[in-house]
């Protein structure tokens, strides 16, 4: 089971397959239901120009050379049917077959400046997929003891990425993490969230404590940022194995830890810190603070596209009594697919911001056989 983003992708596109097919045989239906009612109602009425419908159409979904040959057949419909209602070629009948050699023109036009985009946009998404990998890259299944789950859900079915970022570093001395949201939308806020990821991944190995890295992103956003107000708030943790959780919380909702007794608290810090890149309004780096943390416990970061994520009757997410989800499956990957289904079911259509989430989880240990003894009471190895 990969940790990767849950593949809505494979959804959209069997969608986009059908709607593509239909859209296909629409010109012909059209056509095929003008022929008929033509036939029935007879010559008085006029529906030939209707005909014109079927090129039109075409240039929706249709190559060129498609539109080009639905264009003839409506031609040759509408002078086949002039012949068998016994029409003469009056000027009326004349501008019918012109009209409909015009639409043609007109659609053969409209589809080759459609298919010149659709590659344009082609080309877009790759770019787009390329700076996926390398800003939202998939994080390890394993970062030292620790097993770990992601979940990345975008406010568009179609998009890669938006602001919402993460990174999971392993380091000598400890597994950090940062989940964070960037204010502001577009491609600005992937350049910041992009500037933030990669800040962290070097800062993660140099800085000796959380307040370092801490440092460090305040420095290289204070000289990055454009002028306008923007920020970025992130909860930035360390694991060191010693039974117990670091965190700096950067304006940023607080992370949910899940005890294995059951019970489950938000580990909310003791004083409230200003999002980076609001230099101007801190004091000083916040301190971290510790929450205990240990074998059989488990420790959800998330965005507030989680939390704010509403229902057709404006009603939040209520994490705290979804968290139960999170331990009914072993597999922390599963438990988050599982909740972020959860999500996806409450809101009952598109998010209206993206939504990460990141579980870590610390296994327990497995239970080992006592090393043997030698002849005088001493262990030793037996591999």
């Amino acid at each position: 089971m990969s940790n990767a983003v849950p593949p809505r992708t494979a959804v959209v596109v069997v969608a986009c397959m059908k709607t593509q097919r239909l859209l296909e045989l629409l010109p012909f239906a059209v056509m095929g239901a003008v022929v008929v009612v033509d036939v029935v109602t007879g010559p008085g009425v006029g529906y030939l120009p209707l005909l014109s419908l079927g090129p039109a159409f075409a240039s929706v979904s249709c190559t060129v050379r498609r539109t080009t040959l639905i264009g003839l057949l409506a031609v040759a419909l509408c002078v086949v049917l002039v012949a068998y209602n016994e029409q003469e070629w009056t000027p009326r009948n004349i501008l019918n077959v012109l009209a409909i050699v015009g639409v043609t023109i007109a659609s053969m036009w409209a589809s080759a400046g459609r298919i010149r985009r659709e590659r344009q946009l082609a080309n877009v998404t790759l770019v787009a997929e390329a700076a996926q990998r390398v800003l939202l890259r998939p994080v390890p299944r394993r970062a030292g003891d620790l097993d770990v789950a992601l979940s990345y859900t975008s406010a568009a079915a179609e998009a890669r990425i938006g602001g919402d970022l993460y990174e999971v570093v392993t380091t000598p001395d400890g597994v950090r993490v940062i989940v964070g949201d960037v204010q502001g939308k577009g491609l600005e806020a992937v350049e910041t969230a992009a500037l933030v990821v990669g800040t962290f991944r070097q800062a993660a190995y140099d800085q000796a404590d959380l307040q370092g890295v801490v440092s460090r992103l305040e420095q290289v956003l204070a000289r990055h940022l454009p002028d306008e107000e923007r920020f970025v708030s992130a909860i930035i943790a360390e694991v060191t194995g010693d039974g117990g959780i670091s965190f700096i919380n950067c304006g940023h909702p607080p992370p949910l830890m899940l005890y294995k007794d059951g019970t489950s608290v938000f580990a909310e810090p003791p004083e409230e810190s200003p999002p980076l890149g609001l230099t101007d309004l801190r004091l000083e780096v916040p301190k971290p603070f510790h929450q205990p943390f240990g074998p059989g416990d488990r420790v959800l970061l998330y965005t507030d596209g989680v939390i704010e994520a509403r229902n057709r009757n404006g009603v939040f997410y209520p994490l705290p009594e979804r968290a139960h989800i999170l331990r009914e499956k072993e597999d922390p990957q599963v438990a988050l697919d599982a909740l972020r289904a959860d999500l996806l079911r409450h809101v009952g259509s598109p998010l209206a911001d993206d939504a990460a989430m990141l579980l870590l989880h610390w296994p327990e240990p497995e239970l080992r056989p006592a090393e043997p003894l030698d002849p005088l009471g001493q262990r030793h190895d037996t591999t």
